[in-house]
Order: structure tokens, then sequence, then C-alpha cells
């Protein structure tokens, strides 16, 4: 935090990818002191011009090149919200190009756990920090359960259960419409809300699960063949150490349902709307031996949130919440959901060798 009377070191964002996600991280950018959002990248000079008249960004401060962006404007922050197929190969370039100081990259962090070390690794090598953005780990209310959790209110935790369930418009059901059915570019409800649910329970069981049994429900998108089939809705069961089992659904045809709770020996906690929350207050709901405690959270922005975050640790040199060893776990996690997936088995999660913050 800065200094009473004192403004916090300026930091400069550049945006890789247009699309609608890089509407709520230029908002970001606009609302947390020190920081300025200075360029824009995107290989679509329509989207991009679309994007920078939004925000008025000056002619020059429009790329169509990342390398181009990086040499001309030497940016503090990147944040990489591409299509999911193309996180890797950019953030490499970026932390390879020595013009950045920090990366804050969409989730899904990468398409698999090789690629998450390869971008984790190249950061390392040129001393850039490198986070996953997601955004619900900066909300006071998650930042709470877990909290509540740690203090033992609920007891031991049993179980772990979270959903993420949206329903796209009919006519929005394929690829030229809309990227989540396209596997190419990294769609399907895995990547996109799964990923979620996922990492909360590791977050709130403050470890790697052992193994994944995951069934999906699958649609062609297009008439493209089998690389466009997606999973379109999915059941995840992770069975954790000690005995913690989770659950995690996920559906993008189905009507909403947006939910946490976790399961102790002496009670449970339930988020509601705990993901999509922008702007809104949320409930923590505590039941312990009959009794109910509702504690409200004011509306926050949680991009604003995480960026201010990541200013923090680049102006400090302090951790951020979600290392990136985090991340390599998480993709491997999504690794086994796959592989459990095709094989309709459980699967076992390649052992991940970190400790949870």
């Amino acid at each position: 935090m800065a200094m009473p009377g004192h403004a916090p070191t300026p930091l400069s964002v550049a945006l890789i990818g247009t699309g609608g996600i890089a509407h709520a991280h230029a908002r970001a950018c606009r609302e947390v002191d020190g920081v300025e959002l200075v360029a824009a990248v995107d290989v679509s000079r329509d989207a991009l011009e679309r994007f920078g008249d939004a925000w008025n960004l000056p002619p020059t401060a429009r790329f169509c090149d990342v390398g181009a962006m990086a040499d001309a404007s030497r940016p503090d922050i990147a944040i990489i919200a591409t299509w999911g197929i193309a996180h890797a190969s950019t953030g490499i370039a970026l932390a390879r190009s020595g013009k950045v100081r920090a990366i804050l990259c969409e989730k899904p962090f990468t398409m698999d756990a090789a690629e998450a070390v390869a971008l984790v690794d190249a950061c390392r090598g040129s001393h850039v920090l490198i986070a996953e953005a997601f955004k619900f780990r900066h909300h006071p209310a998650h930042l709470a359960m877990r909290a509540r959790v740690d203090a033992g209110v609920i007891g031991e935790v049993r179980t772990i259960r979270n959903a993420f369930c949206q329903s796209i418009d009919a006519a929005q059901r394929h690829p030229d419409a809309n990227w989540r059915w396209d596997r190419a570019r990294g769609g399907g409800s895995i990547y996109d809300l799964a990923c979620y649910g996922i990492h909360q329970a590791r977050f709130v069981a403050r470890a790697e699960p052992l193994r994944v049994h995951a069934t999906c429900r699958r649609a062609m998108a297009g008439p493209g063949g089998e690389h466009r089939t997606v999973d379109v809705g999915a059941t995840i069961s992770l069975e954790f150490p000690g005995d913690v089992l989770a659950t995690v659904v996920v559906a993008h045809d189905s009507w909403h349902a947006h939910d946490a709770e976790v399961g102790g020996t002496h009670g449970t906690l339930r988020l509601e709307n705990p993901w999509n929350n922008e702007d809104r207050e949320v409930v923590l709901v505590e039941r312990t031996r009959g009794a109910e405690t509702r504690t409200t959270f004011a509306p926050t922005f949680q991009f604003a949130d995480q960026l201010r975050h990541l200013a923090e640790c680049l102006r400090h040199g302090t951790a951020h919440r979600i290392p990136p060893e985090d991340s390599i776990a998480q993709m491997r996690v999504i690794d086994a959901t796959f592989a459990s997936m095709a094989t309709r088995l459980p699967v076992d999660v390649e052992p991940s060798g970190g400790d949870w913050r």
C-alpha cells in the first residue's frame, strides 16, 4: 500500500487480446491508482480499433504484433486475454523479450501442464513475475471462506461442492459465433468453467487431489469434424488426501447455477454467486449446530482487486497469492480430467511436489 500522501509508483499495462474480457481489464486499469493502460494488441485490426476507440487509446498504442508492442511500449505489466490456445506462446515471447516486468495470464493458464512448465521456466529465466488471472482468489468473500475453514469453524473439511453452469443462447452454439464451441481455440466447459471449480476446491482443501474421475457431455460444434467436438458439460470428482472429496459441476447449456459449499464435521459454509459477481453483494452463509450466520460483502470489482494485488507485488517484491507452481499443478489436474473423460475411468494426478499457501 502507498503511504498516506504518497502516490504509488506508476505502472504501465499492455493488453494482449481485445475480446470481451479485455474490457474488464481495461476498466481495472482505470480504477486502480497508479496503473495506466498504455497499449493494446490484437490480430484483428477491426477488433483492435473498436477496443482502442472505446478506451481512448491513441493510434500509436494499437498493435497487431506482440513484439512490436513490446519494443515500442515496454510495459511494466502485460495482461494476456487471448484465446487459451495462445496463452503459452504469447507469454513465452513476452518473457523472452526482456521488455516486461510482470505477466497476468487469463485462465486457463495454458492448454496443458507441459505448456505451463515451459511458460513458467521462460518467466523465471527472464525474472518476470507471472500470475494466473483467477479473479475470485482476490474477492473478500472467498478469502473469508478459506480463513474460516482454516480456523476450524466448521470442523474438519469432508466435502467440497461447487457449480458453474450457464445457458449460452442456442444461436451462439457454434465456433464461428463463440470460441467456447471451438476446441481448436481452447473452448469447452473444462477450460472455461471447470477451471474455477477445480481451483476453488484445491484452494479450500489446501492440497492437490490424488485422483480425478470425470464424465462429460459432448456436442458437435459445427461440421468441422472431431477437432470441433467440445465438452459442453461435465461432472468432476476429486479425491484429496485425508479422504476429502470434491465435486465440480459445469455446463454451457444448462440453466444458471453458481454456488460453492464446503462441508465440515461441525457445519457448512456456502457462497451464492461466487464467480461472476462483479459490482454485486456476495453473501457467505455459515451453518453450525442449528445456528445460521449470514455475512454480506459489499459489491467489489474483482478485476480491480486482482490488478491491485499484482501491482503491489511488483512494487514491493512480495509473493503473489497465486504462485506459478500453483498454476502448473492446476494444469496437471486438468490434464487428468481430460484423461478421465477419455477413458471413463479414475485417473491419478501427477504429483506436484509443491506446498499450498
